[in-house]
């Protein structure tokens, strides 16, 4: 009887180890968070927002927007829309970002700009392609991250702007490099824009169809004719993950959920707006010293960039007018009218001068402020080590 009892345990216990032991498909591994059960869900809420650009920048409350997200680390000269590359696709004109967080703050809310915090960007719950207007002309485009006092109407979109954006949110490139995957390399100095912006259009469309934000606000036609390159439309394919956007032939993929607000979400760590600046020098002043010597070669060797692509543009301005002067006298009826645009040229080419000569002027200062500032830095950084 004991015998049979002890036989009897034995196969209960082998039955329950099958049943512990028998492999389940469990899926991709559990994501350790305490607000999310999927982290990749196509729905999430600003909260989540908080928590991933969190390692890669600050928070700091800002009125009136409440929570805004300040970047750090970021490339000399850096301006939204900057590093990444433009492409046409199914919603219009798309910003492919470089940065792995980049499909949030390039694609959802605004982007602002404050004299002591710099750049920062308000969460916002809206997708789409690109926030930003745009500028064209003879020789440039550009693009303006659209402020976040640009009202958005649902079902209409936007397509004029609160104020007039300042001269410094500009981007401008010659066309030819408008759509090379390494835009950064060409973007213009910010010194340049006050001339580029006066010999410019400005252009702001962006609409809602058939439920989608679409931002057509420079004609495919016309980039076309000025870059003289062929360009193919895009299908926008959603990823599947957060990370970086990723052009493959004929589509570009860019995570793209569906935002929900939460009143009550707040970031985990908000710093004071004076403590912003003094957490970015305490940063710096920390890095070895041969990391700051190198940082002022590297800073040197981006303003010469920059003097560069400045004088280079400047020359192809004023190689335009004298063609144009040129074209327009040869087709003139007579001595008088051929004098009239002579003179009306030559006044063009006194006030560009004048404009460059400006342009030339502020850049220097700008990049001898910058030196200034580094030469501070290893100062600072030698009196620490002593």
């Amino acid at each position: 009887m004991k015998k049979n009892i002890f036989i009897l345990f034995l196969g209960i216990i082998a039955m329950a180890s099958c049943l512990i032991y028998v492999p389940v498909d469990e899926g991709r591994p559990p994501y350790k968070d305490d607000y999310y059960e999927d982290p990749y869900s196509t729905e999430m809420d600003t909260s989540y927002f908080y928590d991933y650009l969190s390692p890669n920048g600050v928070w700091v409350h800002h009125s009136p927007y409440g929570y805004v997200w300040i970047p750090e680390r970021m490339a000399y000269g850096w301006r939204p829309y900057t590093q990444g590359q433009w492409v046409w696709s199914d919603f219009g004109w798309t910003w492919a970002s470089r940065f792995k967080w980049g499909w949030v703050p390039f694609h959802y809310g605004r982007w602002g700009w404050d004299r002591y915090l710099g750049w920062y960007w308000v969460p916002g719950t809206e997708w789409g392609p690109a926030w930003v207007s745009w500028r064209t002309g003879d020789l440039y485009i550009g693009w303006a991250a659209i402020p976040p006092e640009a009202r958005f109407v649902p079902g209409v979109g936007i397509t004029t702007l609160p104020y007039t954006l300042y001269h410094s949110s500009w981007v401008f490139v010659e066309y030819p490099y408008f759509l090379n995957t390494r835009l950064y390399r060409y973007v213009l100095p910010m010194e340049r824009n006050l001339t580029i912006i006066n010999y410019s259009v400005l252009r702001t469309d962006i609409r809602v169809r058939d439920n989608r934000v679409i931002n057509r606000g420079v004609d495919i036609d016309h980039v076309r004719r000025m870059t003289k390159q062929t360009i193919s439309r895009h299908e926008l394919a959603p990823a599947d993950r957060p990370g970086q956007s990723r052009v493959r032939e004929g589509r570009v993929e860019i995570y793209n959920p569906i935002i929900r607000h939460n009143e009550s979400a707040h970031p985990d760590r908000v710093l004071e707006k004076e403590d912003v600046l003094d957490r970015i020098t305490r940063t710096t002043i920390r890095e070895p010293e041969e990391q700051i010597e190198s940082q002022s070669i590297r800073l040197k060797d981006a303003q010469k960039q920059e003097l560069k692509h400045l004088e280079n543009s400047q020359g192809k301005e004023l190689q335009q007018i004298l063609r144009k002067k040129q074209q327009e006298e040869g087709a003139a009826k007579d001595a008088t009218e051929k004098q009239k645009i002579k003179k009306e040229y030559d006044q063009k080419v006194i006030k560009i001068k004048q404009s460059h000569e400006k342009e030339t002027t502020e850049i220097k200062k700008r990049h001898k402020k910058e030196d200034e500032q580094t030469q501070k830095k290893t100062i600072k950084k030698k009196e620490i080590k002593k």
